[in-house]
């Protein structure tokens, strides 16, 4: 479903992403796990398109270059030159980091206007998956979103992403700022959501305990480059994973 060859992103002359490969084959479950900077916030931009509009904008404001190279295919279409619109129309929806929503929208109402590409039917239905998916929401369905918890927030934002009807969910750290029980929580749906509806998920995190285990393979990103693939039963096996996320 998608394949990424050498891709390699520049900020001016700083290399925030060197040369990183990965695939991803329909159904499945991968996570990119690393440290704060280690690039995972740049890869899910590169394959949500966002860069393009980052780097348009910096050009218009004379800041900073943003450069990118390499290859990213979906569906054996070469994307990496796709703005993110096109990329959402698609197939690829991100749910960014920390959980940004329209804080003076009502639940319903954010749900609504992330499916601005859909038919009111189709929205209709995606909205009662949310809401199958997150049940807390239905009954917060009538409250602004930024009155919200921070958990509450990230379910919206993940359920904005699934009206917007995704083949490949990107997920950047939406267990951040998360307590210990909603980030299993939050993992059991996003599993749920994979068996029952077959969408193919990458989420990037940097909590990699309560994401190996549910896993099918991960990527482990360490300054912009790729420093440990596998499984996810290899990557919690393996001695340097365990000292670095586990403390063993």
């Amino acid at each position: 479903m998608l394949e990424v060859e050498n891709l390699m992103v520049f900020f001016e002359n700083g290399v925030a992403l060197n040369d990183f490969n990965m695939s991803v084959a329909p159904g499945e479950i991968i996570g990119v796990i690393g440290s704060n900077s280690a690039g995972k916030t740049t890869l899910m931009n590169a394959l949500s398109g966002l860069i393009i509009d980052m780097r348009i904008k910096e050009k218009r404001r004379g800041g900073e270059r943003i450069t990118v190279y390499g290859s990213i295919r979906f569906k054996g279409e070469e994307i990496v030159h796709s703005p993110p619109n096109e990329r959402v129309k698609k197939g690829i929806v991100l749910s960014r980091e920390r959980h940004p929503v329209f804080p003076e929208s009502s639940v319903h109402e954010n749900l609504k206007i992330a499916g601005y590409l859909r038919t009111s039917a189709e929205i209709k239905d995606k909205i009662a998956s949310a809401f199958e998916l997150f049940p807390a929401l239905q009954n917060l369905s009538r409250e602004k979103a930024g009155f919200l918890s921070g958990g509450e927030q990230q379910m919206l934002a993940i359920g904005m992403a699934l009206v917007a009807s995704p083949d490949l969910l990107l997920l950047d750290e939406p267990l951040l700022g998360l307590s210990p029980m909603l980030q299993q929580s939050l993992m059991k749906a996003i599993v749920a959501l994979n068996r029952d509806s077959g969408i193919t998920v990458v989420l990037s995190e940097q909590f990699a305990r309560p994401v190996l285990p549910v896993i099918n393979r991960g990527y482990v990103l360490e300054n912009g480059m790729l420093a440990l693939q596998g499984s996810g039963q290899e990557l919690m096996d393996n001695p340097e994973i365990k000292a670095a996320y586990f403390g063993i």
